[in-house]
């Protein structure tokens, strides 16, 4: 308790300084900073529970599911092809960097691949523990590393001129009062509560984020309102989210650690520039998608972190959590498998060049 209790203070205190310094996202990004940091003290290890960060999925979740209509469903439907084509394009753009990063480290493609992959930490981290030979350690850092960067520069670029964006232009989709969420927030509470707990029995990506939003938009399609949640409700599920993220990252763990850094550092800036690319691509596919809202849609973060930062700068917040959870299905479900047959192609060729030196 006294760790997690400094961990706490530590993340209040991250997030006030920036948000003094007027920092886009300071309830998410200053805790995140101040965790890693924290990560740094001798003699101190930060400690922050795994319900703290599931708690504040289910609030950004329910807070998702509030923005979905019967209209933006058919949006969707409409762009189900352009989901496919831009998730191909990311997934093949992380696989050449891989290989890149691969052939610079000296690692084994393999395992560098499974921590370039976009939007699937979660999965690629189970992945790699099931698989023979990959290297968790640098799984990890590399998944994590690219989280912490676009989750850092993602609102950094919003709020820059490139989108015309500015910190007094924010449109704060939760100005509601305590008074009104009662008596539905209760309703809609055990709703969401019910929805993750299914959802997580039942084996589904993100569920404690996946589950209350669509569980939310679907109560909203039947009539029922849910209340917009409290400002401060919203930023204690980024402090919750932001201190999470930054006690992921250890690179003391790692060997070559130099190298590995500046590579991870600099992939990640190239997917991230290639994913604006495809923002520009789909802004001209569906000119009715606003470039800020294509950005969010394409920038290879979790959809938890896109979904904060699309309700600070009121982007179309369907439209980029239709994208990112379309990605994350796809990486779910498509993506093992196909990994797998790549290794098992690899470890062929392998065998026959080992053969081929032996003769």
């Amino acid at each position: 308790m006294k760790n997690f209790a400094l961990t706490l203070l530590l993340s209040l205190i991250g997030g006030m300084l920036f948000s003094l310094l007027r920092i886009p996202l300071p309830w998410l990004l200053g805790p995140m900073v101040a965790a890693f940091l924290a990560t740094r003290f001798r003699g101190f290890s930060p400690r922050w529970p795994g319900s703290m960060r599931n708690t504040a999925l289910l609030l950004v979740g329910y807070s998702i599911g509030l923005s979905f209509s019967s209209e933006t469903l058919r949006d969707m439907g409409h762009q189900l092809p352009t989901m496919m084509l831009m998730t191909t394009l990311l997934l093949v753009a992380s696989t050449a960097i891989g290989f890149v990063v691969s052939k610079l480290t000296g690692l084994p493609f393999p395992t560098v691949l499974m921590g370039t992959i976009p939007g699937g930490m979660n999965q690629m981290l189970i992945l790699a523990e099931e698989t023979k030979g990959i290297d968790i350690t640098v799984v990890t850092f590399l998944q994590v590393s690219r989280l912490m960067i676009i989750i850092f520069c993602v609102p950094l670029l919003v709020f820059s001129p490139v989108f015309g964006g500015t910190e007094s232009a924010v449109h704060r989709t939760a100005e509601a009062d305590w008074g009104s969420l009662f008596p539905n927030i209760v309703w809609f509470a055990i709703l969401c509560v019910t929805a993750a707990w299914l959802a997580k029995k039942i084996r589904f990506p993100s569920a404690y984020l996946l589950g209350p939003m669509i569980a939310t938009a679907v109560a909203q399609g039947i009539g029922l309102d849910g209340p917009a949640m409290p400002a401060v409700i919203l930023n204690a599920a980024q402090l919750m989210i932001g201190t999470y993220v930054g006690l992921l990252l250890r690179p003391e763990k790692l060997e070559r650690k130099v190298r590995l850094v500046l590579l991870a550092i600099l992939s990640g800036a190239v997917l991230l520039g290639f994913a604006f690319g495809l923002s520009a691509m789909l802004t001209a596919l569906h000119p009715a998608v606003s470039p800020m809202t294509a950005f969010l849609s394409m920038s290879p973060g979790g959809m938890d972190q896109m979904g904060i930062i699309s309700q600070e700068v009121h982007a179309d917040i369907a439209i980029v959590t239709s994208y990112q959870v379309f990605r994350t299905w796809f990486i779910y479900f498509a993506i093992p498998p196909l990994i797998r047959l790549l290794f098992k192609q690899l470890e062929r060729r392998a065998a026959r060049s080992a053969a081929a030196e032996k003769n």
